[in-house]
């Protein structure tokens, strides 16, 4: 149920089609931030999802979209 435009943590909040997408992981080499996402197979688009600031989102992330591993590109 969504209330006040919130979802719950499970719902997933961006769509993943794994026939025109692959699950990435973008890691600046300079900031070591991360940010989780999917990139568009055809035209390398890249849909941000979350901001990845430890092991446990990364987790969270991959139990979301139901994935065994992710790339990550820098």
């Amino acid at each position: 149920m969504k209330l006040f435009g919130h979802r719950k943590k499970s719902e997933p909040i961006v769509k993943f089609d794994p026939k025109t997408q692959e699950a990435v992981i973008h890691s600046s080499i300079c900031t070591g931030e991360k940010v989780a996402g999917f990139k568009n197979k055809s035209d390398g688009h890249f849909t941000e999802v979350m901001l990845i600031s430890s092991s446990e989102d990364e987790k969270s992330f991959k139990k979301m979209y139901g994935l065994d591993s992710v790339k990550v590109e820098y």
